[in-house]
C-alpha cells in the first residue's frame, strides 16, 4: 500500500504538468479550432531557455544560484511571450483559416526554427542545471516509506493556482466572457463588435505564457528538457484536451492530471519502455469511446 502511495504522490506532480500543459493547449485551440505542435514547441523552448539563462547568470554573471534561477525564469517567459506574439501574428492569424493540415505542417515549422535557434544560442551544447529544495521529506508510511520534495510540493502547488486563477479569470471577467463568445461563435461575437483577431492573438499569447510555465517547472525539476520531451508532451495534450474538451481549459485539465496519475503507476508496476504505447492506445480507446457516445464535440 506504501508503494501505491508513492506512485501516487508523485504522479500528483506530472499530473500537475500535464495540466497545466492542458489547460493553455484548450485556451489556444478554443480560438485557433486546430490541432497545433505550437504549445509543445513553446514548453521546450521555455525550458531550454531557463537552462540557458541560469547558466549564463550562474557561470558568466557570477550570480548566486536564487538569483540565477530567477533570470533564467524570467528571460524564459520573456522570450516565449515574444515567441508566441510574433507565432500568432505571423504565422498562425494568415492561416487560420486555411486547412487543418496547414497548420500542423506549419506548427512542425515553428518547432524546428525554435528548436534550431536554441541549439545555435547554446553552441549545441545544454548545461543541466544544479538540483535544488530536493530535501526528502517523509509522509509516513509503514511497509514502504512514503517521500516527497519541497520543489515538487511548490511546483504542484503553483499549478494548481494558476489552472484555478485562469479558471476564475475565464468565468468571471469580462474579457473571459469575451474569449468564450469567440470560442463559441467567432462570427456572432464579431456582429456584437468583438475584435476576433484581437482576441485570437490574446489568447495565443496567454497560452504561450502558460506553456511557457509549464516549460521553466520542468526544467526546475528535472534538470534539462529537449524538444524530443517537447513533441511527445504536445501529442499528449493534443490527446488529453480531446478527451477533456478541446475548448474547456479545466476538463483540459483534468484529463492532464489524469495521463500523470496514469504514467506513473506503469512506472511503478509495469515496464518503462512500453509506458508511451500504453498511454497512447489508452488515449485512443477513449477517444473512440467517446466519441460513439457522442461525448466528444467535433
Amino acid at each position: 500500500m506504501g508503494y501505491f502511495a508513492q506512485q501516487i504522490v508523485n504522479g500528483i506532480h506530472l499530473g500537475a504538468l500535464y495540466a497545466l500543459l492542458a489547460f493553455g493547449y484548450a485556451i489556444a485551440h478554443a480560438v485557433l479550432k486546430r490541432a497545433s505542435f505550437v504549445h509543445g514547441a513553446l514548453f521546450a523552448f521555455s525550458g531550454q531557455l531557463t537552462i540557458l539563462f541560469t547558466g549564463l547568470g550562474w557561470q558568466v554573471l557570477w550570480l548566486v544560484y536564487p538569483a540565477a534561477l530567477t533570470l533564467g525564469l524570467a528571460a524564459a517567459l520573456a522570450y516565449t511571450a515574444l515567441a508566441a506574439s510574433v507565432i500568432s501574428r505571423s504565422v498562425l492569424q494568415p492561416i487560420r483559416r486555411a486547412a487543418p493540415n496547414t497548420t500542423i505542417a506549419a506548427s512542425l515549422g515553428v518547432m524546428i526554427v525554435l528548436m534550431e535557434t536554441v541549439r545555435l544560442a547554446s553552441g549545441s551544447h545544454m548545461p543541466w542545471l544544479s538540483p535544488f529544495l530536493n530535501r526528502v521529506i517523509v509522509l509516513g508510511g509503514s511497509d514502504f516509506t512514503v517521500t516527497t520534495t519541497p520543489i515538487k510540493i511548490a511546483e504542484t502547488v503553483f499549478a494548481a493556482l494558476v489552472i484555478a486563477c485562469g479558471a476564475w479569470f475565464l468565468a468571471t471577467t469580462r474579457a473571459g466572457r469575451v474569449w468564450r463568445a469567440v470560442s463559441q461563435d467567432e462570427i456572432g461575437a464579431a456582429l456584437m463588435g468583438v475584435d476576433g483577431a484581437r482576441v485570437f492573438g490574446a489568447s495565443m499569447l496567454w497560452a504561450g505564457l502558460v506553456a511557457g510555465l509549464a516549460g521553466v517547472l520542468a526544467a526546475f525539476h528535472y534538470g534539462n528538457i529537449d524538444f524530443g520531451t517537447g513533441i511527445s508532451f504536445a501529442v499528449k495534450v493534443l490527446f488529453v484536451a480531446s478527451l477533456g474538451g478541446l475548448s474547456t481549459p479545466v476538463l483540459a485539465a483534468a484529463g492532464g492530471f489524469g495521463v500523470g496519475i496514469f504514467e506513473t503507476l506503469w512506472d511503478g508496476y509495469f515496464q518503462a519502455i512500453w509506458r508511451d504505447a500504453a498511454t497512447y492506445a489508452v488515449l485512443c480507446a477513449l477517444l473512440v469511446a467517446t466519441r460513439r457516445s457522442g461525448n466528444l464535440p467535433v
